[in-house]
């Protein structure tokens, strides 16, 4: 491993017709694919041509009319669809998300390792804690648990699964059909698992899949996302708005893996990128502002209070973010909330401005520009220590994705900082990750 060139990863988050929140209001989208898998395996076979690390799907459990009516918070459950997903591909990566405050650590390991298996050993565990009153209400509750304890629940429900997955020896199963053992009980144990949220007896009713686990990804910035993924995570999905800020976590995160015990260069970070693509900056503008103008921000408000757990609703869109609570008060998406507020408050924004800037991103990275701009950009952040790769976000999957494919993954294999042939079969070989024991 040490003798390879560092090269870039890249994942495509895929999320419905692209990641501007009114995406399939626009001319080229074709809103009925929504809830059509034709049009995932097409993307997904796609990705996969174009040698990319990983498919990822993000998950929120919860949605509401108002919400349906604008177009968001519909989608399929994702390990449900990463395993049709798994059927129609061969090499790409499947990472779903599945949050530890609204299942069961034995469904979750059960899923993961029956998808590790139907996938030949590809695939990823987003872990999330969720962070929504409203998904709270879905699960006996009326408010979300405080920010901090869904953190320390996590712990523990990643513990469990953890011990699930090993409750089986590698060479357990004998298959011996002379003497009727089909697999050796002393190599099978139960876990006994005693803690503060779980009870849980094992062993798992799956043997170990092909990659022992799931290769683990975490996506929490706040301090204690940053504690969790320096203990456990294999991959982390960042939002940062800036350079210097993406720089920063990286430095971050890095040396708190290293004060773990672990690899720091075994941990991959890798922030979310939305973009543009067109053929000059001025046809990337263009398209920019015409997505702008089929934005509905009342709606767009309200998602954002619910996004960061404060009734913003009557504040005047020509008025600048207002003042928030301490970010340590805040129990929805701390990190997200933190984000937002350095944005409005750096750039001078008022509340309108804020939303069309979050519109196609929600908060992470935005570019609009050429082919050539985006290489150089993924370029700058890769070399000067700010990312490992990158969570590739399309602001419309039609056309920008295909143009990413068709032209920004060339110019990067041509600068050799992406590969130009899958080197493994595992989702574990795509990150250059170690084999577990």
């Amino acid at each position: 491993m040490s003798n390879q060139r560092r090269t870039m990863h890249l994942n495509l988050f895929l999320y419905h017709m692209g990641h501007h929140e009114v995406a399939w209001r626009h001319p080229k989208a074709e809103p009925k694919e929504i809830m059509d898998f034709s049009y995932y395996k097409r993307l997904a076979l796609k990705a996969e041509k174009a040698k990319m690390d990983s498919i990822f799907l993000a998950d929120r459990i919860s949605t509401s009319p108002e919400a349906v009516e604008n177009g968001s918070l519909i989608s399929f459950e994702p390990t449900v669809l990463l395993s049709a997903l798994a059927a129609v591909t061969e090499h790409i990566g499947l990472i779903g998300t599945v949050s530890t405050s609204f299942n069961e650590p034995y469904n979750v390991a059960r899923r993961f390792s029956s998808l590790d298996f139907l996938s030949n050993g590809r695939v990823g565990w987003n872990i999330i804690t969720s962070g929504t009153d409203q998904e709270a209400q879905n699960f006996n509750l009326d408010r979300i648990p405080d920010h901090s304890k869904r953190y320390i629940k996590a712990k523990e429900f990643l513990e469990v699964t953890m011990k699930l997955w090993d409750s089986w020896k590698d060479d357990a199963i004998l298959a011996d059909k002379v003497n009727g053992i089909f697999a050796d009980k002393q190599k099978v144990h139960e876990i006994h698992h005693h803690g503060e949220f779980f009870k849980v007896r094992g062993p798992l009713n799956i043997p170990r899949s092909p990659q022992k686990r799931p290769v683990l990804v975490q996506a929490g910035t706040s301090e204690d996302g940053k504690k969790f993924s320096s203990e456990y995570a294999d991959a982390i999905f960042t939002a940062q708005q800036t350079f210097e800020d993406a720089r920063e976590f990286y430095k971050d995160v890095k040396e708190r893996v290293s004060k773990n015990g672990r690899n720091p260069n075994l941990v991959k970070i890798l922030p979310g990128i939305s973009f543009i693509i067109g053929n000059s900056e001025e046809e990337a503008r263009e398209r920019e502002a015409e997505l702008a103008e089929f934005m509905n921000f009342n709606h767009s408000l309200i998602q954002l209070s619910n996004r960061i757990g404060v009734d913003l609703t009557s504040v005047s869109l020509d008025e600048p973010l207002p003042n928030l609570p301490d970010i340590q008060e805040i129990q929805g998406h701390q990190s997200r909330t933190e984000l937002i507020i350095k944005l409005a408050r750096r750039e001078n924004l008022t509340l309108k401005q804020l939303l069309i800037r979050l519109g196609g991103g929600r908060g992470h990275y935005t570019i609009t520009g050429t082919p050539t701009r985006i290489a150089d950009e993924l370029e700058m952040w890769f070399l000067n220590g700010a990312a490992d790769g990158f969570n590739i976000m399309p602001q419309l999957m039609n056309p920008d994705f295909e143009r990413f494919v068709d032209f920004v993954i060339p110019e990067l294999q041509r600068r050799k900082l992406f590969r130009t042939d899958y080197s493994g079969t595992t989702l574990r070989e795509h990150y250059n990750l170690l084999p577990i024991n």
